[in-house]
């Protein structure tokens, strides 16, 4: 800004500028676009006479609707240790659009829609030319459970192959996957200790304060994990995001947090066990396949033959559905979750996942 004297045609997102005043008075600010981003008032008045079209910061949000970053844990669980879940922002935000939504603020629902559109714009831009694999599951699966230490291992395994794993930021078998890639440039020893913190607080019904705070007393005996993204949504907004994700993009729109999951998982989903949410999200995924919506088919890999044969029978569905089209190929059913890696594997059409995938 100050070598050329212009921000025309520019778009400012989220900056504080308000030490910023007599750069900005000396500035051409014709056609630009300034969202959420805090000025003197003198500042504030020539940008918009300059010609600039300013979304000014909204006070008394518990949110910042024009954000350009992804949330942390520790942005979203602030205040948990001192005063408990219910202060943090994440339930704060969840209270407010729990309020707005039951009396149809149009004002609020706009906030929403720029809210989704910034976490979606930090998103793409976070795993520019990354490998992401989705591992979606349910949310009952409980902390000390083997299936929970599985879906843990699973995540660890594709983190350490140099993947970013991905999951829908819940509790349950998303929180497993995150925190296994969380785990994963420690050594293996980690991830069972841990395992067995974490047990004590076995689910989030009991005390979403007790059960977050378990995470973070894993976070802080190993800081520095392994990274990852989680994509949850306040419209689920009575089950809390997992502290293990390091990258994460809340959502108050479902179908956006959805659909923009399975479109982002280039190398691929893992299906574990699930219930409604995950049955959903599978045959998602098996409707953008079918339609190559987003070009060529990607990898399913559904895990537990029991579940998905006779619990909840998709696989039986998606055969039929599959045949002769290109997504054939690249479906797999297997009985183990430690199967899952060499499945997405043998079902990648290229190179896409043929990287070393360590035990």
């Amino acid at each position: 800004m100050a070598a050329t004297g212009s921000l025309a045609g520019y778009h400012v997102q989220s900056l504080d500028l308000t030490d910023c005043t007599f750069t900005l008075l000396a500035t051409e600010t014709a056609d630009s676009v300034f969202l959420g981003c805090a000025r003197e008032p003198d500042a504030a008045a020539k940008v918009r006479a300059g010609g600039a079209l300013v979304f000014p910061p909204v006070p008394g949000l518990p949110f910042d609707p024009y954000r350009g970053t992804l949330y942390t844990p520790d942005e979203l669980f602030s205040g948990l240790l001192d005063a408990g879940y219910d202060t943090t922002l994440d339930a704060r935000a969840y209270r407010w659009y729990q309020e707005t939504k039951a009396v149809g603020d149009v004002v609020a629902g706009m906030l929403r829609s720029i809210h989704d559109d910034a976490v979606s714009d930090a998103l793409d831009g976070h795993l520019a030319g990354a490998r992401a694999v989705g591992i979606l599951g349910g949310h009952a699966m409980e902390r000390g459970s083997a299936a929970y230490a599985g879906a843990a291992r699973l995540g660890r395994r594709l983190s350490r192959g140099g993947l970013t794993v991905a999951t829908g930021g819940g509790p349950g078998a998303m929180e497993a996957a995150n925190f296994g890639a969380y785990t994963a440039p420690f050594e293996d020893a980690m991830l069972d200790k841990a395992l067995e913190l974490l047990a004590q607080a076995p689910h989030f019904r009991l005390s979403v304060t007790t059960w977050a705070g378990a995470a973070f007393e894993v976070l802080r005996a190993r800081p520095g994990g392994g990274q990852s993204v989680a994509m949850p949504t306040w419209f689920y907004g009575h089950e809390p995001p997992n502290a293990f994700a390091t990258h994460i993009a809340k959502y108050f729109v479902k179908t956006l947090r959805e659909e923009g999951l399975l479109a982002r998982s280039n190398a691929g989903v893992v299906f574990l066990p699930g219930a409604a949410g995950t049955v959903q999200e599978l045959f998602d995924a098996a409707t953008l396949n079918y339609y190559r919506s987003h070009g060529a088919p990607t990898p399913m890999v559904l895990v537990n033959r029991e579940h998905w044969t006779e619990t909840l029978p998709a696989w039986p569905l998606l055969r039929p559905l599959a045949a002769d089209q290109a997504m054939e190929p690249r479906i797999a059913l297997v009985d183990s979750v430690d199967d899952a890696p060499e499945a997405l594997i043998r079902v990648s059409p290229d190179e896409t996942n043929r990287g070393d995938l360590p035990s």
